[in-house]
């Protein structure tokens, strides 16, 4: 099983990782033409609800819900009633989201007064971001389109096209900002346009695979399906349960918006950096993890579901305690090598990479987050998880009070990744508690291997920064700089904490290529 389990997120993590690679450029991108003032902060703001949406249906949390059904109707072997369902699903969630997508286009001020409350409501900023947010807000029905044909190809084994798909955001976003932003009196607004493309393009591009395995949804009112039903009674506290950390995001943009202008940009651009690594293995793991505890919990095999949860536990430390480090290390050297030309100066840099070294503090929390959620939610269990969030945004919202003023933006994203390290140790103690995961035997040299290799790393990082040899060259050599520092440290590491790893993922990746 953990063969299968590493071979599925090896093909999860590099199209995800193909994404992520293009989403830097697009940023890149973005900070070289647009900058850093209000109208980026503008832009943002409107970017973070559809982009919340995104997060929430396409990387994961949708399937929370979905998945588990899916799961009992394959088990079952009825691929009529399996089609069924899906029909019905697609048809119902399909009428609730138009209704909501009309309401959010119609409310778009009201939202960015709830989202920026700090904006000058009779400023061109507010205005600006309202007229952003109507453009791209339709996102959100297209990318449940996209959510519900991924948990499909995920429940069937088939994670890579579902994997790829978010590449279509970057490169739709690309082009209106090349292409369109020249022809309109408000450049920016040529990145919304990009959005709602996008959505379109990504929902057609996972329609062939549908079509060829026969399970195309042909949409189908089915309100009064009990199936139906109890995935729409799961989805709300599921999709919250999944998402604490993007809604205390949310709330740290709501708060950066009473700060300096820049506060906003600054933080997305944190953001970002935080979730490549977040995005190529937290995600991944959970999607490939969810289908296998969901089949673990039906046949009542308790122990194969220990294996599993123990499986991602263990990926995620061995990956994200590098990945934390390396990123609160190489805080200002990432954002000199990757935004520090045309308009992004370094003022810029120095201010984002305090933002970034908080936000990276919590890397590891956001993970185990990702990797815990699915021992309850393959059990059905939506509700403990959802109590939790709760407890963790109350948690962030407190803390953004207390370190608001004395760290500005910076006391914003540490106060997110306090909440969430709150957030992960509430559900891991509850699961160990219940015995629903009992931890495997060899953790203390696991442990043991992973603190002396990352202090190893470490201590070369601090070499490396306090040299600053980032500093001076050209753009290009910076990127070589970095890189090469990036992939040495990593070698060492592996070595270090597990060298048979290293020969692993040489043999993984050589047998996904021969696949494909």
């Amino acid at each position: 099983m953990s063969q299968q389990l590493f071979k599925s997120t090896l093909i999860v993590s590099g199209m995800s990782m193909v994404s992520r690679l293009l989403g830097f450029v697009r940023d890149m991108l973005i900070a070289r033409i647009f900058g850093v003032d209000a109208d980026s902060d503008a832009f943002y703001i409107a970017f973070k609800i559809p982009n919340f949406l995104r997060r929430l249906f396409a990387e994961g949390a949708f399937a929370q819900a979905f998945v588990p059904i899916l799961s009992d109707y394959k088990e079952q072997g009825s691929v009529a009633a399996l089609k069924q369902f899906i029909d019905r699903a697609a048809g119902t969630l399909s009428l609730i989201l138009l209704g909501m997508t009309l309401m959010g286009v119609l409310a778009a001020p009201v939202l960015i007064m709830l989202f920026a409350p700090g904006l000058d409501r009779s400023g061109g900023q507010f205005n600006l971001a309202a007229q952003m947010l109507r453009i791209a807000f339709p996102y959100l029905f297209f990318i449940t389109g996209v959510a519900l044909a991924g948990a499909i190809l995920n429940s069937q084994g088939k994670f890579a096209i579902p994997a790829l798909t978010p590449v279509f955001l970057n490169i739709s976003m690309i082009a209106a900002a090349i292409w369109l932003a020249p022809l309109l009196s408000e450049p920016i607004v040529a990145l919304a346009w990009g959005i709602f493309g996008a959505g379109i393009v990504q929902l057609l591009f996972q329609l062939p695979v549908l079509i060829k395995i026969g399970l195309l949804p042909r949409p189908r009112l089915g309100f009064q399906d009990p199936s139906v039903r109890r995935v729409l009674q799961l989805m709300v506290p599921a999709i919250f349960a999944a998402s604490i950390s993007q809604i205390n995001l949310l709330l740290d943009t709501a708060f950066a918006s009473y700060l300096s202008s820049g506060s906003v940009s600054w933080l997305y651009y944190s953001e970002r950096l935080v979730e490549f690594p977040l995005g190529i293995l937290g995600v991944a793991i959970a999607t490939v993890i969810l289908p296998s505890l969901s089949k673990s919990y039906r046949a009542e095999d308790t122990q194969a579901f220990s294996k599993v949860m123990d499986w991602g536990l263990r990926w995620t430390l061995l990956v994200g305690l590098p990945a934390t480090t390396g990123l609160v290390l190489l805080a200002e050297p990432v954002f000199s090598a990757l935004f520090q030309y045309g308009e992004f100066g370094a003022k810029d840099v120095n201010a984002a990479s305090q933002s970034l070294k908080a936000y990276a503090l919590g890397l590891l929390a956001f993970m185990l987050i990702k990797i815990l959620l699915p021992g309850f939610t393959a059990r059905k269990d939506v509700r403990t998880p959802a109590k939790f969030g709760l407890y963790a945004i109350a948690v962030n919202f407190s803390l953004n009070l207390a370190l608001m003023q004395p760290l500005a933006h910076a006391g914003l994203a540490l106060a997110t990744s306090m909440a969430a390290y709150f957030n992960a140790g509430l559900m891991l103690y509850e699961l160990l508690k219940n015995n629903i995961y009992q931890p495997q035997p060899g953790w203390l040299l696991f442990g043991i291997r992973t603190f002396v290799a990352n202090v190893v790393m470490a201590g070369g990082l601090v070499f490396y920064v306090d040299m600053r040899w980032w500093s001076n060259g050209s753009p290009m050599d910076k990127v070589i700089n970095l890189g090469l520092t990036i992939i040495v440290s990593g070698v060492i590491y592996v070595l270090i904490v597990r060298p048979r790893s290293l020969k692993a993922a040489i043999a993984g990746l050589g047998s996904l290529i021969q696949r494909f």
